[in-house]
């Protein structure tokens, strides 16, 4: 599984954009999809599994939820958005970006601190980060959807201006904020739980969250109204809810069915 990870990462960080046809044709066919950084190994791997199935071209831009999101109303182009979150698909159905019909659900992230394997720093609660000479990253609210989980579970707790002070970096995209912990800049972020599978080499361990002040969240995808071919595009978004799409979200550490801690609203349900 974390070879698996590791693989999918390297691909896509070297920036190998464009997936070839098995055998070396050239598909007839393109989909250009415009994710999150939170779908990064799984999409990527479910991108290359559908390539080989069925001869189109995927070509995947990663970056913040809200980040991607202007990329595409701004170019006007793009045929499937697959944001890190909910929330991010719910103001680009706003924008009358997305078709919401079209929407699925592929699987849910849960909030979590990670921190350095061995928690060397004995980081155990929330509280923990508002301690002195604890260094602590988010992700940039506002253009990343794990950034605003983060300032929301900090305000919620009433945490938030105990803790801002000890905040030394808001990450890009979620690859940036969990790279942090690989590179030790840091003695904890407010991350996702799978962002343990994402650096074999670099293991992390994961502080829960209480969940009176948690919410975790669901990642959708859907066609947008810029598609080509919506046809395609709605036949890409129902693949990576299928069976064989969300087995590459599950071999990535990726909880494809609802959370038992997620209930009511927590559950981040497709609207």
């Amino acid at each position: 599984m974390r070879r698996l990870v590791w693989s999918a990462i390297i691909w896509a960080l070297s920036g190998a954009a464009l997936l070839m046809a098995q055998g070396g044709q050239r598909p007839t066919k393109e989909l250009h999809v415009f994710a999150g950084a939170a779908n990064l190994p799984p999409l990527t791997e479910a991108a290359r599994l559908y390539e080989k199935r069925y001869g189109v071209k995927v070509r995947l831009t990663f970056g913040g939820s809200g980040v991607v999101l202007s990329q595409m109303k701004l170019a006007r182009k793009g045929d499937v958005y697959v944001p890190g979150s909910d929330d991010y698909m719910e103001k680009a159905i706003k924008d009358r970006i997305i078709d919401p019909k079209s929407v699925r659900v592929i699987s849910w992230l849960v909030p979590v601190i990670n921190v350095p394997k061995g928690n060397p720093k004995g980081i155990k609660s929330l509280h923990d980060l508002a301690k002195p000479n604890i260094r602590l990253a988010i992700a940039t609210p506002g253009s990343v959807c794990l950034g605003d989980v983060a300032v929301e579970i900090l305000r919620k707790a009433g945490l938030w201006d105990k803790v801002k002070p000890n905040i030394v970096m808001q990450a890009k995209d979620c690859a940036d904020l969990a790279a942090q912990i690989k590179l030790g800049t840091v003695d904890a972020i407010i991350g996702w739980d799978v962002f343990a599978y994402w650096y074999p080499d670099t293991p992390m361990d994961n502080i829960p969250i209480p969940s009176d002040v948690l919410r975790v969240r669901h990642i959708p995808a859907g066609v947008t109204v810029f598609a080509r071919d919506k046809k395609e595009a709605q036949r890409f978004v129902n693949f990576l809810a299928s069976k064989d799409g969300k087995r590459c979200y599950a071999q990535c550490g990726y909880c494809v069915n609802p959370p038992a801690l997620a209930s009511g609203k927590n559950k981040g349900d497709a609207k």
